[in-house]
């Protein structure tokens, strides 16, 4: 009977460690420090100062500094000045003071400074900058590569594919260059 308890625990641990690659929590904070030491979290990761991992399939808090993984699907939350920095893909909800994208950004971005690269979905803060094409971008300034529409007091983009509703409102292929309240492509 031993026997048979010890080959079903040592099954058990087996089992568990290879369908748990993913910590279900992890505590992040500098020098690469993960408390589990795995690269990936499948749950909740809570970061402070700065917290670095490849991979969040769940919540990823960060405060009082920035929360940085390759991607993303879920949940980034940033509370007391924390930011949330996503080197690759992000997939769902950022909701920081600053949301920094590298890569491509599937989802909201909700903030108070958005930095990105591409976002299929929506750009809502005080400040929009994207160095690739954006749908909707929402906020006071808003300035991007390339856009489908974009509101705000002041949108700058190179190419526009919709439309520009501000008080000034940019667009290299703009049916103005530059024009009050509505701007559009030629």
């Amino acid at each position: 009977m031993k026997k048979l308890f010890k080959a079903l625990a040592v099954a058990s641990v087996m089992v568990s460690s290879s369908v748990f690659a993913n910590s279900p929590a992890m505590f992040s904070t500098l020098d690469g420090t993960n408390l589990p030491e795995q690269s990936a979290v499948g749950g909740v990761r809570f970061s402070v100062l700065h917290g670095q991992v490849n991979e969040v399939k769940g919540i990823d808090i960060s405060a009082l500094g920035l929360s940085e993984s390759d991607r993303t699907t879920g949940l980034n939350l940033g509370i007391f000045f924390g930011a949330s920095k996503v080197n690759q893909e992000m997939k769902g909800v950022s909701f920081s003071a600053l949301n920094w994208n590298e890569g491509q950004a599937t989802g909201l971005n909700l903030g108070f400074v958005n930095l990105t690269n591409n976002v299929k979905g929506l750009n809502l803060s005080a400040v929009n900058f994207s160095e690739g094409h954006t749908m909707a971008d929402v906020g006071f300034f808003s300035l991007s590569a390339k856009s489908n529409f974009q509101l705000g007091f002041v949108n700058v983009t190179d190419h526009i594919d919709g439309v520009q509703i501000g008080l000034v409102n940019c667009a290299e292929n703009g049916f103005f260059k530059c024009f009050p309240l509505v701007n559009f492509a030629k």
